[in-house]
């Protein structure tokens, strides 16, 4: 083995144990956030967490913002890669899987969901991540791109309503959002059947919206006037 080979291995090896590190760094952090709160960990603590020196984690991450935004940014990833799974697939004659691939993503874990939108919020004008959060908002721009695209040749097709593409997919955000909150409402999470709850949810976002569910309030009034039904 030459000496070129040898070092280009060596770089490969060490660029492996970095990228090891770091994720042992985020999955400790995620792990501490979910249980005690943002606030309250540390960069010390998740070094500790990590079973790391915190001086590691500063070779990582140079700020606990730095941190956040990355866990925002893996979990945006996750959904962008299943959602585009989904996409194809619906291209390919199943019409609800980009719907159903969204809502397994998001109500996989609620816990998870909430803490980064919860992320978001604090973070939104941190300027030492700013770059990281315009990459968050770009995926999302492209997302949605690829949503309106895919909703309107199903328009055309006749297998969902003829209404503004975002419609569609923002009914879907807004049936996500609601079952997340509805895992930490007070009045509703003693409940021992989430998870099939969440499938049910899953169920109904699956077809919401496809043609023939919509009437506009307005077409219903002028027939109700008419004595049309």
């Amino acid at each position: 083995m030459n000496s070129k080979t040898s070092s280009a291995e060596r770089i490969r090896e060490k660029k492996k144990v970095f990228l090891l590190r770091e994720q042992k760094i985020i999955d400790a952090a995620l792990a501490l956030f979910l249980s005690d709160g943002i606030d309250r960990v540390t960069v010390s603590s998740i070094a500790a967490k990590a079973g790391i020196g915190k001086g590691t984690v500063y070779k990582h991450f140079l700020t606990k913002n730095e941190i956040l935004v990355r866990i925002m940014l893996d979990y945006e990833e996750s959904i962008t890669q299943r959602l585009a799974e989904g996409i194809a697939k619906s291209e390919a004659g199943e019409s609800g899987a980009a719907a159903k691939a969204y809502f397994e993503s998001r109500l996989a874990r609620p816990e998870l969901d909430r803490l980064v939108q919860h992320l978001e919020i604090r973070l939104i004008d941190a300027p030492d991540v700013a770059d990281q959060l315009e990459q968050l908002h770009t995926m999302r721009r492209s997302n949605e791109d690829s949503l309106n695209s895919m909703i309107t040749r199903l328009i055309d097709r006749g297998v969902l309503e003829d209404v503004p593409p975002h419609y569609h997919y923002l009914s879907c955000w807004a049936l996500a959002q609601g079952a997340v909150e509805l895992c930490f409402s007070r009045s509703w999470n003693y409940r021992l059947d989430s998870e099939e709850l969440m499938k049910f949810i899953t169920g109904v976002g699956v077809t919401m919206g496809n043609r023939g569910q919509y009437r506009d309030p307005k077409t219903i009034a002028d027939h109700t006037a008419s004595g049309k039904k």
